[in-house]
């Protein structure tokens, strides 16, 4: 059996080309997150996009809710996506505590449809959350998740020597199959 070449061929870059992306091909990936599966049909997630290129001081914001060791290397990506997902249900407003599970199927999505389109997304979990929240004036029932640096791929050479090292030594590895597949608790 074969494993799908856009989950073999993904990984989250650091250095990205200056090259926009294309607004249909930011679409397109929002339309991979949408048809993701999620609790009750709720699709939790939301995404705002922040585009160098058309909205440099949205952009600009957006690098400043992140740690510094990602915004140094984040600012090479032409966009950023700022996603925010809705921890309670539509349909009720009782808590979804499977809001985040749902986000994460949506980005799944998003990020084979980028590896598709010779694209490339990293997330960022080095983000100051109280910042983005304010950034984005969040109700308290919205929680910030990620920021994803979007963009086509770059060079490594073009970013900071210090992340160059931490780039260059980076080697995608998987824990072993035997180590995460369990057929049955019993022993």
């Amino acid at each position: 059996m074969k494993l799908l070449e856009s989950i073999s061929k993904r990984h989250s870059p650091r250095s990205f080309d200056i090259q926009n992306v294309e607004k249909e091909k930011i679409e397109l990936l929002i339309e991979a997150a949408r048809w993701a599966p999620s609790a009750f049909n709720n699709q939790p997630w939301r995404f705002f996009v922040a585009e160098k290129q058309k909205n440099i001081e949205f952009y600009n914001n957006t690098l400043n809710c992140l740690v510094d060791f990602n915004r140094n290397w984040a600012q090479t990506a032409p966009v950023l996506i700022l996603s925010v997902v809705k921890t309670t249900y539509d349909h009720n407003n009782e808590v979804n505590k499977y809001a985040f599970h749902d986000i994460g199927l949506a980005m799944g999505n998003m990020m084979n449809q980028a590896t598709e389109l010779n694209l490339f997304m990293h997330q960022m979990a080095g983000v100051k959350f109280d910042k983005m929240k304010e950034l984005l004036n969040l109700p308290e029932y919205m929680e910030p998740v990620s920021i994803i640096a979007l963009g086509y791929i770059g060079k490594i050479e073009d970013l900071p020597t210090d992340i160059q090292k931490v780039e260059s030594e980076k080697i995608r590895v998987r824990k072993p199959i035997e180590e995460i597949l369990n057929y049955s608790p019993l022993k």
